[in-house]
């Protein structure tokens, strides 16, 4: 190698170890599999609270708090009843709502090396029954109110599956109550198999299968080492304190859940479980939450719901000016946030600090909104294939409409870059996945020389921090060779009066096979019409959005321009995770068109 190149590949590797050193804000201890994680917080934080638990009993509501100290025994018994029940190095799937029994099972799994397969509590049956025969799975630890389900499932005698387990107490199945007694009892005789086991970091222990807004579900081959790095890189770069409440919203079995609670349970944190979309706020104030993780359809729902709530008490026009007031003395560095808005933040149970909105694109002025507050929210990026985050804003690095910048152990590229420099984004980092469970091609088309091409679109700024424009299968690409985001006019669009959610999509041109029209479907809230417009009939109310989308379209140019609006109050097809199914809600146009 000659002295230039030299010279190259020392600028590159310092100004590397500058940006690490720049993402690393908050110090946290590395570990390379989740059994060190949970055994070092049941060492550090031993009395603390890792669970409260909210049972009803009859009309009266009882707290249960779990210690760390117990998470890990519990853990530990179950474990050992599993490892006695020969599911050693098996696979065992878990599914239904987020829960303490959830939360055990798959930490039994992982602590054991056994195979975690989280799956979708909302499937269909054939989908689930068809995710348990491509998974292979061995047991089912499940939800009660998902009996009918996994007896029909049990009596077809098509998966694998061996033993059923119940996380409550059924008639005609084991449970999770009766396993920990019997773990118990085998710890107590010294059998000592299960916690003695060693990890192996870099083989299969999550399978997970994708949300499937587009292709066919992939099942997610993840290792301990993914998961431990990415926790180990989201902890140095976001404010997680040991004093901090978290409210789960986020379902496990998507791996930004599973992989965030994990997190919590790193940092310390007392984690509790929200009794439903409908109670967010009551739970928000019940608990005292300071932080949580959720997808920008909730982050935005509860800032709408703030909102609607200052619009009503006839308090838009203070707040615009206290807003004014703060952002103006922000600049001298005295922060009044938390003192002019307390009115606001004791809504949202008056300790809320910290918001994680990740598993979608948000939008900027959602973040700003909260932030403006005085509740720190951050956007991040990942995907189940990278455990899943890459990049995020932190406290150094806050760009409105950004996803911030890559995690301490990641490498991002754009290739293939159009004239904007808008590219695919590649990733190399520990917590890039071993690849699809028995889809081979399919890794080999995107597993290449250590980097995961992600699908996704974007650019890096002069300050090297990332946007998202979209998802290359979204792209809308006209006949004149145009391309357009359908989520850059969907931000947007979702801003205008009266929309609850939309999407942009190429409609056939009728007159011309070789075209498409830019169109969109929107989803308009009823209450807040009926409430703003009571005499107007849908039509009416039809007529007014595509008024407002003819002014949105002079903010574009031309070729941007939608030209056929579709106006519903019907919820668009999604994932759990709230992700349009674009495929199928074309599908679904298309028949009635």
């Amino acid at each position: 190698m000659d002295k230039s190149n030299q010279k190259i590949d020392k600028s590159m590797f310092l100004k590397r170890t500058k940006d690490k050193d720049k993402r690393k804000i908050f110090e946290a201890e590395e570990f390379f599999n989740v059994k060190e994680i949970i055994y070092n917080s049941a060492k550090v934080f031993k009395d603390k609270i890792a669970f409260v638990i909210k049972n009803k009993i009859g009309e009266n509501i009882e707290y249960e708090n779990i210690t760390y100290k117990r998470l890990l025994e519990d853990i530990n018994k179950l474990g050992t009843a599993f490892y006695s029940m020969k599911f050693i190095g098996k696979r065992i799937a878990i599914i239904g709502k987020n829960s303490y029994e959830w939360v055990i099972t798959h930490l039994a799994n992982l602590l054991g090396g056994m195979v975690s397969v989280p799956l979708d509590k909302d499937l269909q049956y054939e989908e689930l029954e068809n995710s348990l025969i491509r998974s292979k799975a061995d047991c089912i630890v499940f939800d009660e109110k998902l009996t009918d389900k996994i007896t029909q499932i049990k009596e077809s005698g098509k998966t694998n599956l061996t033993e059923y387990i119940c996380m409550s107490q059924i008639e005609g199945f084991e449970c999770i109550k009766n396993l920990l007694q019997k773990g118990e009892k085998l710890l107590e005789s010294g059998d000592k198999s299960y916690i003695d086991c060693k990890i192996d970091n870099d083989v299969m222990n999550i399978l997970l299968f994708t949300s499937g807004t587009t292709d066919k579900s992939k099942a997610v081959m993840l290792s301990q080492r993914n998961i431990a790095s990415n926790i180990y890189a989201m902890r140095v770069a976001e404010d997680i304190r040991p004093t901090d409440t978290n409210i789960a919203f986020l379902p496990f079995h998507h791996i930004f859940g599973s992989t965030c609670i994990v997190m919590m349970l790193a940092s310390g944190v007392k984690n509790v479980f929200p009794d439903g979309l409908r109670y967010i706020k009551q739970n928000l104030n019940e608990y005292k939450v300071t932080v949580f993780v959720g997808v920008p359809v909730l982050v935005e729902a509860i800032y709408k719901t703030i909102i609607k709530e200052i619009d009503k008490q006839g308090k838009t026009k203070l707040i615009n000016t206290a807003l004014k007031i703060s952002n103006f003395l922000r600049k001298f560095h005295i922060d009044v946030r938390r003192i002019l808005f307390k009115q606001v933040i004791d809504a949202l149970g008056g300790e809320l600090r910290f918001v994680i909105s990740g598993g979608a694109p948000a939008d900027a002025k959602i973040s700003k909104g909260f932030n403006d507050l005085g509740i720190k929210t951050v956007q991040g990026y990942g995907l189940s294939e990278t455990a899943p985050v890459i990049a995020a804003e932190n406290d150094k690095v806050m760009k409105y409409g950004s996803v911030g910048v890559p995690m301490i152990n990641d490498e991002i590229e754009i290739v293939n870059k159009d004239d904007n420099n808008i590219g695919e984004i590649k990733v190399k980092g520990p917590n890039v996945m071993l690849g699809y469970y028995e889809m081979p091609e399919l890794t080999k088309e995107v597993l290449k020389d250590g980097w995961f091409y992600t699908g996704d679109l974007g650019y890096f700024d002069k300050n090297g921090v990332l946007f998202i424009t979209g998802r290359n299968k979204n792209l809308i690409v006209l006949k004149n060779g145009k391309k357009v985001f359908p989520e850059e006019i969907e931000t947007l669009v979702n801003r205008l009066d009266l929309v609850e959610e939309s999407m942009v999509f190429g409609m056939p041109d009728k007159n011309d096979n070789n075209d498409v029209m830019l169109s969109v479907k929107i989803v308009y809230n009823k209450e807040d019409a009926k409430e703003k417009y009571p005499d107007k009939t849908e039509e009416e109310l039809k007529n007014i959005m595509w008024n407002q989308i003819k002014e949105l379209n002079k903010k574009f140019p031309r070729y941007k321009h939608i030209q056929k609006l579709i106006f519903t109050s019907e919820e668009l097809i999604k994932t759990t995770t709230k992700k349009v199914k674009r495929q199928e809600e074309m599908k679904k146009i298309l028949e009635y068109v």
